[in-house]
């Protein structure tokens, strides 16, 4: 288990993942191998020998993810996370829901920030 508001991962997600990968191994210096999902490939991001993020498609599972470097943080608690993320004027923009035997859910904050929460299990 990690620790209760570590940054676990980052993914990107977009309608044409494999375009953005020649964007930023360009601009950046990445380079790319790819990560099969159902009937299409997403995209893991290395940074030398160190896998450091993920670009994937706006497919499956993450059609309802904001276009954006997506933060995945650890939460102890989904449902307590949920209600407060309610209870101080945040939104749920999907989820929570299974992703593999974890839970996660893609919030946004009060000022309109996307982040996803990850209940580990």
């Amino acid at each position: 288990m990690q620790p209760k508001g570590k940054v676990l991962w980052t993914d990107l997600t977009v309608e044409n993942a494999r375009e953005v990968t020649e964007f930023y191994g360009a601009v950046v210096g990445w380079t790319f191998s790819e990560q099969p999902v159902a009937d299409y490939v997403d995209f893991n991001v290395h940074n030398g020998d160190e896998v450091i993020a993920g670009i994937c498609h706006k497919k499956g599972t993450n059609a309802n993810f904001p276009s954006q470097w997506l933060n995945y943080v650890i939460v102890p608690d989904m449902t307590e996370s949920i209600k407060n993320v309610l209870a101080l004027n945040g939104k749920v923009l999907d989820g929570p829901k299974p992703m593999g035997k974890d839970l996660i859910a893609v919030i946004q904050d009060p000022a309109g920030a996307c982040m996803a929460i990850m209940q580990e299990n």
